[in-house]
């Protein structure tokens, strides 16, 4: 019964609102991910405010934990250590993802965690160190919530009385929490619905007990699970840290050294997270982030959701930042996944897929068609089966699209919300039927390449006449739109932003997306509207202090972020898509992507100090682990400010977000080069670009 009442205090402690609100998933500003090298074990983990957060098993796409903590106590004292007055993250090993937290509060005590993946087991493990500050005795308790097989619904406990034994009555996932020394004993709460399990520990503070290791074990059974972590129990923490680092160190030895530009330690912390987004059983299989922005569990998807998931687009701009670094067996393994996975029938791509390659959501995005062509090309995949049945496939689609209007015409552009006549991904989809040309001609198919070709160059022509407005409010001169839904830029067709915006003439919205004409070489960065967009999108859309400005936002009107005093988005605000945007809830932040884009751009403009400003800037919005956010705060838009948030630092949004470290990895190496490592230099060839 004592144990029963005290699992039910330690349980209030840790989730005070338990009773009354629905479970969720954790915040996404994670400072701290890792997995080993290895796909024997296929276990992912996360951390923030000074906790283990979501842990992913059986696959990348599966979050199984929700968090594991520990409560400290001394007489009536009693605090979670993630709410200790001082917390810390530090990458201990610079070439390896290992992390430690290290949680105080003045005057009581100290813990320190240390977390690796074992390798050879489907376990993490865990290093604990407990130190009164006081010379008192203290009692250390461990709470852990899982989430199996990616809900809260359907958990049960197993009795066992030194170890939380777990399973999902909906799938074949396990788990198991075990310590050495032995925990004293063990209790759990909300079984069959949302489970909660605490553990007593040996650890007093005092001399003599100090340190704890912990296996959190996975299975398809709670016995597979326990197994797995007493394996790694027996051999020992030590052991298990250096064959997890070693891994890591091999894996960095076997790709090119840091580039010169680069801060080498954020530089090695994005090449091994970029690493770490693949799934280890569906090869090539590189997520966006393992995050839950603004806990997209609630509001949009049950019961997680969309930044676990495989779109082309982010797969590109990972790959290429792994061909800049050296790993091109990781970026042939995407070319893969998508072609043989991804790709349907019709020779189009999905929105987006789970990691087993199953569109996700419905949708249909030309510039994700485009370009897996591109990469191919890139990487030199011309052998004749891929082409003939895969990347002919997604050329002709290309060409022959018929959807409200013909491509290149766009049911989604990149920001996922709108359809229309896209600067950006027109200029995707001249660069896949470019670089299909060039695989038609090398593969005896001259017919197509003269029909990809012909399309790719009226295209180019075009492009200014259906994105390029002369008589916007922004500039007498033509500037590039985000988009327009008509063909017509210089038309005031109305339309809704989307994502909680408002309703507002299309040549009010304007986009830093245009640059990727330049960046993908179908239009020279010396050309007079690319200029002029330039001066425009920097005049509404740059944000920064008065030191300089930073990066930049999506586009005029953007409410993909926190609300204005910085809580979670309120998803699907206004219901009234006519709302006065300046009731909005929500507004969109800055992205440091935009600076790596920025940067490659004035690379190619001959300004290569300006590029390494850009590249200073991306690395001054990691955090303490080394993570690189989606967004960051902006306190001058709108004027309102940010409720305190400092400039430049993440947001609540994906934390680490895949396309932001490559955008790093990419712009270090281009600064290096000179040039745009990623440009594809036969379409910048033929439009001098």
């Amino acid at each position: 019964m004592r144990a029963r009442c005290l699992s039910l205090l330690i349980v209030f402690l840790v989730f005070p609102a338990a009773a009354s609100a629905a479970p969720n998933w954790t915040e996404a500003d994670k400072d701290g991910y890792g997995t080993s090298t290895t796909t024997a074990s296929k276990v992912w983990h996360t951390l923030d405010d000074g906790r283990l957060t979501e842990v992913f098993y059986p696959d990348l796409g599966t979050p199984s934990v929700r968090s594991l903590e520990f409560v400290v106590s001394q007489g009536s004292f009693s605090q979670r250590d993630s709410q200790a007055q001082s917390r810390s993250v530090q990458l201990i090993d610079s070439r390896s993802l290992t992390y430690r937290q290290v949680n105080e509060e003045p005057g009581r005590y100290r813990l320190t965690k240390t977390y690796v993946n074992d390798p050879a087991r489907n376990v993490l493990m865990m290093d604990v160190r407990l130190e009164s500050l006081t010379g008192k005795r203290l009692g250390l308790d461990l709470v852990y919530d899982p989430g199996l097989g990616n809900d809260f619904q359907d958990d049960v406990a197993e009795p066992d009385d030194d170890a939380l034994l777990a399973r999902d009555t909906g799938s074949p996932v396990a788990s198991a929490v075990a310590g050495s020394p032995a925990f004293e004993r063990t209790s759990s709460t909300g079984s069959g619905g949302d489970l909660v399990q605490t553990a007593r520990t040996s650890l007093t503070g005092l001399s003599g007990s100090q340190t704890l290791t912990v296996a959190l074990g996975f299975g398809g059974t709670t016995g597979a699970a326990l197994g797995a972590a007493d394996s790694s129990l027996g051999a020992g923490f030590a052991a298990t840290q250096t064959a997890y680092q070693s891994g890591w160190h091999s894996y960095l030895d076997g790709l090119k050294r840091p580039p010169s530009s680069a801060d080498t330690t954020l530089y090695n912390a994005s090449v091994m997270t970029l690493a770490a987004h693949e799934d280890k059983t569906y090869r090539g299989g590189y997520i966006a982030s393992p995050t839950m922005p603004w806990v997209w569990g609630t509001g949009l998807e049950s019961p997680s959701g969309a930044y676990h998931l495989v779109w082309s687009r982010d797969l590109y701009q990972i790959a290429t930042a792994l061909i800049a670094a050296g790993d091109t067996a990781g970026a042939n393994r995407a070319v893969d996944y998508l072609f043989l996975r991804q790709q349907k029938p019709d020779g189009s791509f999905p929105q987006n897929s789970t990691v087993d390659g199953t569109p996700h959501w419905g949708n249909l995005q030309l510039d994700e068609v485009a370009f897996p062509i591109v990469l191919a090309w890139q990487l030199g995949r011309t052998d004749a089966a891929l082409y003939r049945d895969h990347i002919k496939r997604a050329a002709d689609f290309l060409m022959n699209f018929h959807g409200e209007q013909d491509a290149p015409w766009t049911p989604q552009e990149r920001w996922e919300n709108q359809s229309g006549y896209s600067p950006g991904t027109i200029a995707s989809e001249i660069a896949g039927l470019v670089c299909a040309a060039d695989i038609a001609r090398r593969n005896g198919d001259m017919p197509s390449a003269n029909r990809y070709l012909h399309t790719a160059d009226e295209w180019q022509k075009h492009v200014d006449g259906w994105t390029a407005t002369t008589n916007g409010p922004y500039s007498p001169g033509p500037y590039y739109l985000r988009l327009t839904k008509d063909g017509n830029p210089n038309a005031g067709t109305p339309y809704n932003i989307g994502d909680s915006g408002p309703t507002v003439d299309q040549r009010k919205v304007v986009d830093p997306s245009f640059l990727e004409l330049v960046r993908l070489g179908v239009k020279r960065p010396d050309d007079p509207t690319i200029k002029n967009t330039l001066s425009v999108v920097d005049q509404q859309l740059a944000s920064g202090n008065a030191n300089g400005r930073y990066f930049w936002h999506r586009f005029n009107f953007d409410g993909y972020g926190e609300k204005k005093d910085g809580g979670p988005w309120d998803i699907g605000f206004p219901p009234n898509p006519n709302e006065v945007w300046a009731d909005n809830k929500t507004i969109g932040r800055n992205w440091p992507i935009f600076g790596g884009e920025r940067g490659e751009y004035e690379l190619l403009s001959g300004n290569s100090a300006a590029a390494r400003t850009r590249l200073a800037n991306i690395a001054s919005a990691a955090n303490d682990g080394q993570m690189l956010p989606e967004q960051v705060w902006a306190p001058d838009f709108p004027p309102a400010g940010e409720a305190g948030f400092p400039l430049g630092e993440g947001t609540f949004s994906a934390t680490p977000l895949a396309w932001s470290h490559a955008q790093y990895v990419r712009l270090a190496w281009s600064i290096d080069a000179g040039r745009p490592v990623e440009q594809p230099s036969i379409v910048a060839t033929r439009y001098g670009g």
